[in-house]
């Protein structure tokens, strides 16, 4: 999925989580160099346990909607610390107790905070450099190359017949 795509699931999910009156709601950009095994957190609180599974159900239907699934749902029966993987992103919806219990914002302080704006902003492109854009043939180059194969394959077969 692409960062902005991505970008764009988690402000769905962070809407979804306000619609329900999350709590403290926080979402957090994982560092690369951390190994993550994905890019974002979004992580809200619940008062009780009928709000926490509001939350999750507010979630996944407002991602549904954008065609985005769940890879993995856990914790909603128990409604403690309701977990949703979207691969890219998983959402921690956690009871008041539970998230003071697991402190992610603390095991994961290397995590930049980040902002609804901050996720509408689209990430500044890079100019391609002079050397990569020298390795990767263009598209007409690529044609000349297709044509000029054939003509290659035809003129070995005509030589080929000659000698025989």
């Amino acid at each position: 999925m692409a960062k902005q795509e991505s970008k764009q699931l988690v402000t769905a999910a962070l809407r979804g989580a306000q619609a329900k009156k999350a709590e403290n709601i926080v979402v957090m950009e994982l560092p690369p160099e951390s190994s993550a095994f994905t890019d974002y957190f979004l992580v809200c609180s619940g008062s009780n346990p009928r709000q926490v599974q509001a939350i999750s159900d507010e979630v996944e239907e407002s991602l549904s909607k954008l065609g985005a699934e769940p890879n993995h749902r856990e914790g909603y029966n128990l409604a403690e610390w309701v977990l949703l993987d979207y691969v890219d992103f998983v959402v921690h919806i956690f009871s008041e107790n539970a998230r003071k219990f697991y402190d992610l914002e603390r095991l994961w302080k290397s995590a930049k905070r980040i902002t609804e704006s901050d996720l509408k902003t689209a990430p500044a492109r890079k100019s391609p450099s002079r050397k990569s854009a020298a390795k990767s043939p263009t598209k007409t180059t690529r044609k000349a190359a297709v044509k000029k194969a054939p003509a290659k394959r035809a003129t070995r077969s005509a030589s080929r017949t000659k000698k025989a």
